[in-house]
């Protein structure tokens, strides 16, 4: 989950590596490092910390000038965050520099070998083994840079994404990827390299996703070289136009990323919608599913799998695929698929979810499906990533760029895509009427305005989080549709706020949780009026009875919970299951201002990055 960046051209490389990594930062911000070669050896810094602590060290050095260099954001697997175990890692020589994003399963091994071998070590990471691994092959075989790093690679057991330089050979740096995200950025004479395209979007539109098992050898002033990591065959790379522009990864006057990204939903649903939804011919066109509708009709069920907050989108999606298009879903950890031996027919359809496409448990969990003949469908946010590319077909959102580490336009979304994905099969099928059909098509082109309204609600929120910044612990209930919200907001306030926080269906509160419940534990319950309603009521007052203090979030017009509810948030009415697209905003902004009060990093929690990219 760590961030690389390289640059390999005719300017300045640092200034360059270090607007990259802040770009990168939220892929981890334990520590960073560059290394510069300066015309007579490769020159490091590194920092235990944020970029903002490293460019503290830089200001006070003077060697790191030159054209080629790579840098490093790191997000601790092997070994605590110090400025020893941060990348870039060096071999015993000095002559050999490498970043890597991954997990070398098999380093132990290695390492013993190595020592076997002369080879001494001062950090605790898996990445100082690999670099040394190079040196000793590049030395036993008498080869280049390149050939170095393919034969030591296929040595390795795990995933990587790396960049080497060597300055025996000052003039390329050599990359390589299994599991973990890498591209290139290719200019005028010049050649960028980071984990997306962030680092690179002011400077070339022209970009080359590297595949799994590839390795390029990039060369100044010279044709890049890219083959196969297992057997040395050349590959025809794929140049890729990007469509990104800088605009979209900044700020854009707002405090933080989450807070834009939450406001940046009416449009980011809309984009989502656009040429997918049309009201006047009444049709949902998806591309992905449409030219495999038959799979669709005729498989005997759908499993979605997904981690973290694309789970709860998933388990949304349960319920709209149930409910409107009759068909048994089963929502699956990631995680806990892969080594499930789970039961997979090959007429049974995978919905990978995840934002990054990279996400390292969702990936190997739709090669084990695939290897078993499941049809896989994509759905994420980033052109060109791994989940996509994987995937037989797909739909990806439009999210736009998603930089806080806490997901979510991305979430909102992925359920527009799952939405239309049940509300097309269910009229596939024959299910609804067309009357029926048409009156979903515009309940959906309404989201983004409904969406609009709620965020309007801010202040009032603003100051509902005020009352309870000092909470120790949150409880969530919902019901149907809105019991994933109530995961998800409970997730939202333990990510970026650390206060504790769980999510129930509201039935389940008796088995258990209700035994917490006092005068200083809040109770966020969703209660929207339409299917037990009632239900919900009662939960209410049962929690109430009971001394505990309730922020409702209730449809416009309530009258019954606005009786009992300590504190009401009233959102845009809408049918049952449009409601989650509703409902999760005030629990985005609560969680937001209350972390804001409590003086979190709220784009960089601690602990956490973006996007999962190891085991």
């Amino acid at each position: 989950m760590c961030g690389i960046v390289g640059y390999l051209g005719v300017k300045e490389s640092l200034p360059i590596i270090l607007n990259g990594l802040k770009r990168l930062e939220y892929r981890g911000y334990d520590s960073a490092g560059v290394a510069v070669f300066n015309g007579s050896n490769i020159a490091s810094c590194k920092s235990k910390g944020k970029i903002s602590k490293l460019e503290k060290s830089l200001n006070k050095r003077k060697n790191l000038n030159g054209n080629i260099g790579i840098g490093h954001t790191r997000w601790a697997t092997h070994g605590a965050p110090n400025n020893i175990n941060a990348h870039p890692q060096f071999s015993n020589s000095n002559k050999i520099c490498l970043v890597h994003n991954g997990i070398i399963e098999n380093y132990s091994t290695i390492k013993q070998k190595l020592l076997k071998e002369g080879f001494s070590f001062k950090s605790e990471t898996d990445t100082e083994v690999l670099v040394n691994l190079i040196e000793y092959v590049k030395i036993k075989e008498n080869v280049k840079l390149g050939e170095a790093v393919q034969m030591a690679l296929n040595q390795a057991i795990g995933a990587y994404a790396i960049a080497a330089i060597d300055s025996d050979k000052p003039d390329e740096i050599v990359v390589a990827k299994l599991g973990s995200p890498l591209c290139i950025g290719i200019g005028n004479n010049e050649y960028y390299i980071g984990s997306d395209v962030t680092p690179f979007i002011e400077f070339t539109k022209d970009v080359v996703y590297l595949k799994d098992g590839e390795l390029a050898i990039i060369r100044s002033h010279k044709e890049t070289i890219f083959r196969k990591i297992s057997d040395d065959s050349l590959v025809s790379p794929t140049i890729n136009k990007l469509e990104i522009s800088l605009d979209k990864i900044e700020k854009q006057g707002f405090d933080h990323y989450m807070l834009k990204e939450i406001f940046e939903q009416p449009k980011a649903i809309k984009d989502t919608l656009r040429g997918r939804l049309n009201l006047s011919k009444g049709l949902i066109k998806l591309s992905g599913m449409d030219d495999f509708i038959n799979k669709f009709l005729t498989t005997n069920k759908i499993t979605i799998i997904a981690c973290g907050t694309s789970w709860h989108s998933a388990l949304i999606a349960e319920y709209m695929f149930e409910k409107i298009a009759k068909i048994s879903v089963e929502v699956e950890y990631a995680s806990e698929f892969r080594y499930r031996d789970p039961i997979i027919n090959k007429n049974d359809i995978i919905i990978a979810i995840s934002q990054s496409g990279e996400t390292a448990d969702t990936l190997a969990a739709i090669k084990l499906a695939k290897s078993k003949g499941a049809y896989i469908y994509g759905v994420c946010n980033v052109v060109g990533s791994s989940i996509a590319r994987e995937s037989n077909s797909g739909s990806y959102t439009h999210a736009g760029p998603e930089i806080g580490v806490a997901s979510t336009k991305a979430f909102t979304t992925q359920m527009i895509i799952l939405y239309l994905m049940a509300v097309k099969l269910s009229r596939a099928k024959g299910i609804i009427s067309e009357k029926i059909f048409h009156k979903y098509l515009i309940e959906i082109s309404s989201i983004d305005k409904k969406v609009l309204k709620t965020l309007a609600l801010n202040n009032s929120i603003k100051k509902i989080a005020k009352k309870f910044k000092s909470s120790k612990n949150c409880l969530y209930l919902g019901r149907g549709y809105n019991f994933p919200i109530a995961l998800e907001g409970a997730l939202k306030l333990k990510e970026i706020s650390y206060i504790h926080a769980e999510g129930y269906p509201a039935a389940e509160m008796k088995h258990g949780p209700i035994a917490l419940i006092d005068k200083d534990m809040p109770t966020i319950v969703i209660a929207t009026n339409k299917i037990n309603y009632d239900k919900i009521v009662s939960n209410i007052q049962e929690i109430k009875s009971r001394k505990g203090k309730i922020i409702a979030i209730v449809s416009e017009g309530d009258i019954e919970v606005k009786k009992i509810a300590d504190f009401v948030i009233e959102v845009p009415d809408s049918i049952e299951s449009i409601t989650p697209f509703i409902t999760v905003i005030p629990l985005q902004l609560l969680s937001y201002h209350i972390a804001v009060m409590l003086d979190r990093d709220v784009d960089q929690p601690r602990n956490l990055a973006k996007s999962v990219t190891v085991e």
